[in-house]
């Protein structure tokens, strides 16, 4: 990238400069003994062209659109179009997250992000025992397609794009879906949008799965095979780091475990039959943004050139819409204080404007006071208005990867690769990522980096401004938090109730005998959980009837 000549005066002036740092060291000593990123590795003083020395501007980083893609996946990027900006939200009934939609898309939202509470999100109906006190609490309570109508009751589902955060669950929740799309008269390969439907994060980082991986790769691999035939327009994973970071994984443990997942996902739809250059287009990914700007620019950038060269290279994928690494972002939940609450704006501001700059397709910014509760309407508004202010007002979009050529940028990005490949390697050697989960490898080196990470905050190596340092007396139960009211559980159950006793519940009966028979075939199970929600069976139900085939998963003990 520069001429040997170049980089012998750069040398040369390194050595003057070096001299000069002593002499400032001694009048002002520096912070710290060494600065590293999050994920371990130095970060230098200064960095110069002698660190991209060996930077090949064709092959390690292109243009916008081509391979190996670190500039963006799009030619124009946001040239011609920002970012979607959704705002993750669900909570209570489905009438309750139906207005909130509603307001959100009056607000300039343009895309829709559910959130369902836990018992829908590990196939409990509302009235199991199971789900008692959690009915609503984290998300939207969802039994039924009766629930789903409710939920986008006067939202064209052929206008807007729906991102739904499910995953052991997916497959009924997306067939829910459809249905509503097609009582709409939409048809399902006019709908656009995402299912989370990522479960081997679900072993690593967050809990909520229900059967065993085998099975759960299965029910995957069918969505990846129906969606394919039947919802050109759909994604049918997007394969999470967020959780992954939340958890407590370094951003380099991030990518690294997210593609490792991928990579799994890859080869169990490939030995299913499909075509990776076909469903590989509709693979897409989530990300964490957290407040090391430099080094979460580097790492989506990263992310997105070396997800390019896996396709490429380990799949043998010609079709270059194939080798997109295409991706969501939030803003860092754990990252959020319930100290000085107002603070987390400007965490919020810093960590959207990382995912912009890193080139993300979509993003949900968290509200300032998520550390507390649910967010109210005005700190939702406040969330979304930050990522308007970044696109039309601070100008950072209207020119391509603007970091770029950045001594710093470019040697976090090589580092951030490199060290993400090496965990790849050696996830490989252990027999791929199934292996790897229940062998507790991956939850073990998560669980290290978090702890780490909270010790560090402990003995006051790292600053968390107003929690650990610049504290203030605060009276935190004044201020407004959303409640989910403490009649809504009662009030599902009832709702339930009714329903059961209204449908045709013999034809319920002969539909769940079909959704068990066909998983204990090879056939694609979506037009059977199709056909269950139509009859109305509910998600307990239908999940009930999987659970006697597959069986439940034992989460492994890690020593």
């Amino acid at each position: 990238m520069f001429e040997k000549e170049k980089l012998e005066k750069i040398k040369l002036g390194m050595e003057k400069y070096q001299q000069n740092v002593e002499k400032a060291v001694q009048r002002f000593p520096e912070r710290k003994e060494k600065f590293t990123s999050t994920s371990g590795y130095e970060i230098k003083r200064l960095y110069t062209p002698l660190d991209i020395a060996d930077l090949d501007y064709e092959k390690d980083l292109g243009f916008p659109g081509m391979f190996p893609y670190t500039r963006g996946v799009q030619p124009t990027m946001y040239r011609a179009r920002f970012w979607t900006m959704r705002q993750y939200a669900g909570f209570g009934t489905a009438e309750e997250s139906n207005k909130r939609y509603k307001y959100l898309l009056e607000q300039g939202q343009m895309g829709l992000s559910v959130a369902f509470d836990l018992p829908t999100q590990i196939g409990y109906d509302s009235d199991d025992p199971m789900a008692e006190g959690e009915v609503g609490k984290v998300g939207v309570a969802i039994d039924s397609l009766e629930d789903m109508e409710v939920l986008f009751d006067g939202i064209p589902l052929d206008k807007v794009s729906t991102s739904m955060t499910i995953n052991s669950t997916a497959a009924i929740l997306l067939a829910m879906y459809i249905a509503v799309a097609e009582k709409q008269g939409v048809p399902m390969e006019k709908l656009s949008g995402t299912i989370q439907n990522d479960i081997l994060k679900e072993y690593i980082a967050r809990g909520t799965y229900i059967f065993p991986p085998q099975p759960s790769m299965r029910i995957i691999t069918d969505i990846f095979d129906f969606c394919s035939k039947n919802m050109p327009k759909w994604n049918p994973i997007s394969i999470s780091g967020y959780h992954i970071r939340e958890a407590g994984s370094t951003a380099v443990q991030e990518v690294a475990f997210t593609l490792a997942d991928a990579i799994a996902y890859v080869e169990a739809a490939i030995k299913a039959g499909l075509d990776p250059n076909v469903f590989g287009q509709r693979l897409s990914f989530f990300f964490a943004a957290h407040n090391n700007f430099l080094e979460e620019i580097a790492k989506f950038r990263a992310a997105r050139r070396l997800w390019a060269k896996i396709m490429k290279e380990r799949f043998n994928v010609t079709n270059p819409k194939a080798m997109l690494l295409r991706f969501h972002t939030q803003t860092g939940g754990s990252t959020l204080t319930a100290q000085q609450p107002m603070n987390n704006i400007v965490r919020v501001t810093i960590q959207a404007l990382a995912a912009v700059l890193g080139g993300t397709q979509s993003l949900h910014t968290n509200s300032y006071d998520e550390a507390l509760g649910l967010p109210t309407e005005e700190s939702v508004r406040i969330a979304l208005r930050t990522q308007q202010i970044i696109a039309y007002e601070s100008g950072v979009a209207d020119t391509i990867d603007p970091f770029a050529g950045s001594y710093a940028i470019e040697t976090m990005t090589n580092e951030i690769e490199k060290k993400a490949m090496e965990y790849i390697e050696k996830i490989d050697q252990m027999g791929g990522m199934v292996k790897a989960i229940e062998m507790g490898y991956i939850q073990k080196e998560i669980h290290e980096s978090a702890y780490k990470a909270q010790l560090a905050i402990e003995n006051g190596e790292d600053i968390i401004v107003g929690v650990n340092k610049f504290q203030i007396e605060e009276d935190l139960s004044q201020k407004e938090v959303l409640k989910v009211d403490p009649e809504l559980e009662e009030k599902q159950k009832q709702k339930l109730k009714k329903l059961k006793e209204k449908r045709d519940n013999e034809k319920v009966k002969k539909v769940l005998n079909n959704v068990k028979k066909a998983a204990s075939s090879d056939e694609n199970l979506m037009p059977y959980i199709l056909e269950a929600v139509k009859a109305y069976a509910t998600v307990g139900e239908i999940s009930n009837a999987l659970r006697e085939v597959f069986g439940e998963y034992t989460e492994t003990i890690i020593i």
